[in-house]
């Protein structure tokens, strides 16, 4: 189950993981079940403490064919001076190509914004071998990282996009079943 604001483990810094044992493996396990059964929205990453355990944990996996990605203590090491908004490889037909995605959050539900954040990142963290790595990630992977990065300092999306002085939104259906985002109301984004 996924934890919803405003738990306090989605704001409190996650601690790191030490030894990578048969409860981290667990752990790992149940977070990519969670993963896997997100839907509407259907998710693309995940962080440990969205499932209630304060732990320096997230998986990714961009779309449904890629394979989740793991990550133990991440540290962001480098920032691209250029900004970009979300871009991702959409299989939805009915989208435009050069259209503004949004940034939403599965512990915050059907609240979205716009959202600038560095192109590219590297990112140092160890594997579930018990391996250092670091990689570079870029475009939608990037921004993937960084929000996962971010859940795990207590940081959630939408203290970003109030940084950024940008609005709410919410993705409402009108009566022909098409969604329709509106802008959220001031109340509803705290």
């Amino acid at each position: 189950m996924i934890v919803k604001v405003p738990d306090l483990v989605l704001t409190t810094p996650a601690k790191n993981v030490g030894k990578i044992d048969k409860k981290i493996l667990d752990i790992v396990d149940r977070m990519k079940k969670t993963l896997v059964g997100t839907r509407h929205p259907k998710g693309v990453g995940l962080a440990a403490p969205q499932i209630g355990i304060g732990l320096k944990i997230f998986i990714t996996r961009p779309t449904k064919n890629d394979p989740i990605g793991v990550f133990l203590n991440p540290e962001i090491t480098y920032r691209s001076l250029e900004l970009a908004e979300i871009s991702r490889i959409d299989t939805d037909k009915k989208s435009k190509a050069n259209e503004k995605k949004l940034e939403g959050c599965l512990s915050i539900p059907n609240v979205w914004g716009y959202l600038k954040r560095p192109k590219v990142v590297k990112l140092r963290f160890t594997n579930l071998k018990g391996e250092s790595e670091e990689r570079q990630y870029s475009d939608f992977l990037s921004t993937i990282v960084q929000h996962e990065t971010d859940h795990l300092q207590g940081i959630l999306f939408t203290q970003r996009v109030l940084e950024q002085n940008q609005k709410f939104y919410r993705i409402e259906k009108n009566n022909q079943g098409e969604e329709k985002t509106t802008k959220a109301k001031k109340n509803s984004s705290k």
